[in-house]
């Protein structure tokens, strides 16, 4: 029988702040500057009381929790932290995925004679990681990758919730449609304009009349969702390849911030391909819209991606190729494939001195703040 793990790290950002800052705790992170331009990368669960959440307007936020305690996004530190968690999670799958900076899949199909029960295991490995690193995680642990990761989610923050087999339908009745991995607020209130607000209902229509209500991608996903069946919303982790992704609070429909998101996740990548020796010849993008269209766009370029400054430049112009301002984004992805060992001599065109000074430059920012020490590159900070 599949087991999976889906391992969540909870308001990471935030809990590594308050990690760092042990004045922090228990009061209102928000990851993010109150200026114009500036959004909220995420927040400790002490802001989300006020209504704060990730990509909404830093200035917005500011105004539902004045008291909130505003830090610049650290990207380097995060990264370094979460290596050192994901580090850990290895030692125990064969089968290991990132999804993001603070999200990871473990299949453990067949380790139960090495690591005994799942749900003993889980928080043992919870331990682990509260007790080494400093900060807490959510397990979701089911059959498939779908509902674990929705699992995951139940019992926030430091939660571990196992849906046994057999019982994956119930569990969707349980959360209800709202807590269904993937459908934003435009989904659901598509779907309530048509009458539907349980599983239950939902699955009283047939395949057919969904897709011909709600289109053949949405249709065809929620057919399957409320059946507590895997969409195949995971794509299978692609050989020699680091990648990240979010999902959205809400769908995003502006470029700012869109590309604020961008500017982290390459920064994100650029840090874990340092720690894996590694470079890429490819930079890939993944948009989902709010009615679930999936593509995915991606680029060779004929010169060595160097730096994150670079992987930021051809993201936001694979963005431009496939996104209109206006247009709502419901996930977005970004990342490095056909990774090759960073000790391999590079062919350099003529003019890529500077490339290579900014790539020494995330070598040192990023062993310094691995040591601890806290550093951000103005761009991070200003880029909006």
């Amino acid at each position: 029988m599949p087991l999976f793990f889906h391992v969540d790290l909870d308001a990471f950002f935030a809990s590594v702040e308050q990690r760092e800052h042990p004045e922090y705790r228990g009061k209102p992170v928000i990851i993010g500057l109150p200026v114009s331009r500036s959004v909220v990368s995420t927040c400790s669960y002490e802001a989300r009381k006020y209504g704060v959440h990730s990509a909404m307007p830093a200035v917005t936020a500011k105004k539902l929790c004045p008291n909130g305690i505003f830090v610049p996004p650290n990207m380097r530190l995060y990264s370094s932290v979460s290596h050192s968690v994901m580090s850990i999670l290895k030692e125990y799958s064969p089968v290991f995925h990132q999804v993001s900076i603070d999200e990871a899949r473990l299949d453990m199909t067949g380790t139960g004679k090495l690591f005994g029960p799942p749900k003993p295991l889980a928080l043992k490995i919870k331990e682990r990681i509260k007790n080494e690193i400093g900060i807490t995680m959510s397990v979701g642990i089911a059959s498939s990758p779908f509902i674990a990761k929705m699992a995951s989610d139940y019992n926030k923050p430091d939660g571990l919730c196992m849906v046994s087999p057999g019982f994956e339908q119930k569990f969707i009745d349980a959360i209800g449609l709202e807590k269904i991995w993937g459908l934003g607020k435009s989904s659901i209130s598509a779907m309530h304009s048509h009458g539907l607000f349980t599983p239950v209902q939902v699955r009283e229509l047939s395949l057919n009349s969904l897709t011909k209500t709600f289109g053949k991608s949405m249709g065809t996903y929620v057919y399957k969702a409320v059946r507590g069946e895997d969409p195949n919303t995971y794509e299978e982790a692609r050989s020699h390849s680091i990648s990240t992704e979010t999902t959205f609070f809400q769908d995003v429909k502006d470029s700012e911030s869109l590309h604020r998101c961008l500017l982290s996740m390459s920064h994100e990548l650029m840090g874990r391909s340092l720690d894996e020796g590694v470079m890429a010849k490819t930079v890939g993008l993944k948009l989902r819209w709010g009615d679930f269209t999936t593509i995915t766009v991606q680029t060779t370029p004929d010169y060595p991606i160097l730096n994150a400054d670079q992987i930021y430049s051809i993201s936001k112009s694979l963005l431009s190729s496939k996104w209109k301002e206006g247009e709502g984004i419901r996930l977005l992805g970004l990342g490095l494939y056909q990774t090759y060992s960073s000790d391999k001599p590079i062919q350099d065109s003529l003019f890529s001195e500077g490339e290579h000074k900014k790539r020494e430059l995330d070598k040192v920012v990023h062993a310094l703040e691995s040591r601890g020490l806290k550093l951000q590159k103005a761009s991070v900070l200003e880029e909006g």
